[in-house]
């Protein structure tokens, strides 16, 4: 059976899905299991499953986050900020690594600040020489471009345009308006990675009146009410619904974050309640970006959710969704935090904020799920089993991808089913047996990026991982096959 459903834009076979047992039987009641599909690229933006949202934005190719080089034409040398930010900049390299690589920040479709590798600026505010010595970005640190293909001139608010010295210096002086031919002002510059299409970029790229309109638009008819029906008619019984923090301060959210999501979650539940579902809130976006991607919607791929300041908004936002749905009927869950980054979040950082959040639903809810999300890298999932998290009705939610490893593009088809059998059915096994959370595998893949493997392999490979992961409860699963232009829901297994 099948639904069509926005454009995903992508030729991969991947797998999302949501199930976890709520109660400890053995037997097949239908009543005691979770089967519930994640609307993933709703109300937290995600632009390879919708990238027609970006088709409008001016200067696309250079969003909030975009990597970017800049060569000078005249010394054929990289800007340098060296040891990757703290001191004078300087244009004497020959090829480009770390420190010639600088992060743009959009402040308009022409103005742009330039952030360093260490997180510093490049920076006016020291007379003529450029500089990456700012902490934090003004309109000295605000450059406009002009801009002709690659080629780039580079000017001040002021009006003053940059150029390169004979000594390799990168200064604000440069004596008049030049032209395309004056090479000493002109700069090439290459894009290294452009891969971040999420809210920030989407709302920043577009301006606030213009993305209002979009994002009204998205919001509006991405998910339907009829898509909740079908939902309800084809065996699954719950939704997963990702937000963003900026949802707590709708209508007038900060900027760039247009407001309307709060409204369009009200909305979820409201057809939930019509087609008998369930709701699992999850915070999919924390205030600093919990692990530098679009879908925490990340200024720049940075990770700065790990201070006391963003994690202290970040539980506001909870008691915020907390109290407002605690008392709805339709309301199943609250996931705390979507996929942390193991490597720039402390697991202890993480384990405090989750002890904290799961009382502040507790205070409003004895019977909501508080759900844990794994930390996403190096990390193993049995860390959040020893920390204790809370008493009552806790699910540690675990993503085994293997889409994003290159170890398994090594992997033949054959070698990634086995994979299954050999090392996640044990895994499984062992966090069922732990003692602890129930267990929530809300999204895998188990095939790499081989796209002919969707054709070839979809009908073994995917009922080989559901009965991997269902071996020891008998979940029920529902699947999501993302496939140019069509969104496929289809049972493959009970």
């Amino acid at each position: 059976m099948a639904t069509r459903l926005p454009r995903a834009g992508l030729l991969v076979f991947a797998v999302l899905l949501a199930a976890f047992r709520l109660a400890d039987s053995s037997t097949d009641n239908s009543s005691s299991k979770v089967r519930a599909v994640n609307l993933g690229g709703w109300l937290v933006v995600e632009g390879w499953i919708k990238p027609s949202l970006f088709d409008g934005v001016p200067n696309r190719d250079m969003l909030d986050g975009t990597q970017v080089q800049l060569k000078s034409v005249g010394l054929q040398k990289y800007v340098c900020a060296g040891d990757g930010g703290g001191s004078n900049v300087t244009v004497d390299r020959d090829a480009a690594s770390s420190w010639e690589t600088f992060k743009l920040w959009r402040i308009s479709m022409n103005e742009f600040q330039f952030r360093c590798f260490n997180g510093q600026f490049l920076t006016a505010s020291d007379g003529d020489v450029i500089s990456a010595t700012a902490d934090s970005p003004g309109d000295f640190e605000t450059f406009y471009i002009e801009r002709n293909n690659t080629l780039l001139h580079i000017k001040l608010l002021n009006g003053s345009y940059l150029q390169v010295t004979d000594n390799n210096q990168l200064t604000s002086n440069y004596p008049s308006q030049p032209g395309w031919d004056d090479a000493m002002a002109t700069f090439e510059m290459t894009i290294v990675a452009n891969n971040l299409h999420g809210d920030y970029q989407l709302a920043n790229g577009y301006g606030p009146d213009k993305a209002k309109s979009v994002f009204e638009e998205h919001r509006k008819n991405f998910v339907s009410g009829s898509d909740f029906s079908f939902i309800s008619q084809n065996g699954i019984n719950a939704v997963r619904i990702p937000v963003g923090w900026w949802i707590a301060y709708d209508p007038d959210p900060p900027a760039p974050f247009i407001g309307g999501s709060l409204n369009a979650l009200d909305r979820a539940f409201h057809w939930a309640q019509i087609y008998g579902l369930k709701c699992i809130i999850d915070l999919h976006a924390a205030p600093g970006s919990q692990n530098g991607m679009e879908h925490s919607a990340s200024r720049d791929g940075s990770v700065d959710w790990p201070s006391e300041a963003n994690i202290q908004k970040t539980l506001d936002v909870i008691n915020f969704l907390a109290q407002r749905y605690a008392d709805n009927p339709c309301l199943l869950g609250i996931e705390l935090l979507n996929e942390p980054s193991a490597a720039a979040v402390p697991l202890d950082t993480l384990v405090s904020y989750y002890k904290t959040g799961y009382q502040i639903v507790r205070s409003y809810s004895d019977t909501a799920y508080v759900i844990f999300c794994q930390r996403i890298g190096n990390a193993d999932p049995m860390e959040l089993y020893q920390a204790y998290l809370g008493a009552t009705n806790t699910v540690v939610d675990l993503h085994y991808y293997n889409l994003f490893d290159p170890y398994f593009e090594k992997l033949n088809a054959t070698e990634n089913i086995q994979f299954i059998y050999k090392n996640r059915l044990p895994q499984v096994q062992s966090l069922n047996s732990a003692n602890g959370p129930l267990v929530f595998i809300d999204s895998f893949n188990q095939i790499g990026s081989h796209s002919h493997f969707g054709k070839m392999l979809s009908p073994f490979l995917v009922p080989d991982a559901i009965s991997s992961y269902c071996v020891p409860h008998r979940y029920t699963f529902m699947l999501i096959c993302l496939t140019p232009g069509v969104m496929i829901f289809r049972r493959v297994g009970k």
